[in-house]
């Protein structure tokens, strides 16, 4: 098993390496900040009080219409007549299946 505290020396040593390279580089780019420091040091963006009103009541309108419950979907319903050509149609399917099964007998 390897010998954890050689290990850890040597990723220590490996970072403050890397540690060096990014402050040089940093130092030719000429800023050593990363873009996340420099947004938060930007000024924020300002809203009237009439927008926010307005974002807020379209996101309470969209939470109210995912929460929306659906009216479930009427039964479609067949008349009587389709019902019965169907039935006939089935009917003389199977009679043509039973009559061909006969003939292959």
């Amino acid at each position: 098993m390897a010998d954890f505290a050689e290990v850890l020396k040597e990723l220590r040593q490996e970072r403050s390496r890397l540690d060096q390279v990014i402050e040089a580089i940093g130092n030719l780019v000429g800023s050593n900040r990363t873009g996340s420091e420099t947004r938060a040091n930007s000024p924020r963006r300002t809203l009237s009080t009439a927008a926010r009103r307005k974002i807020a009541a379209a996101q309470r309108a969209r939470w109210a219409k995912s929460k929306r419950v659906k009216a479930p979907t009427p039964a479609r319903t067949m008349s009587q007549s389709a019902r019965k050509k169907i039935a006939a149609a089935q009917r003389a399917r199977w009679a043509k299946t039973r009559s061909q099964q006969k003939k292959a007998t």
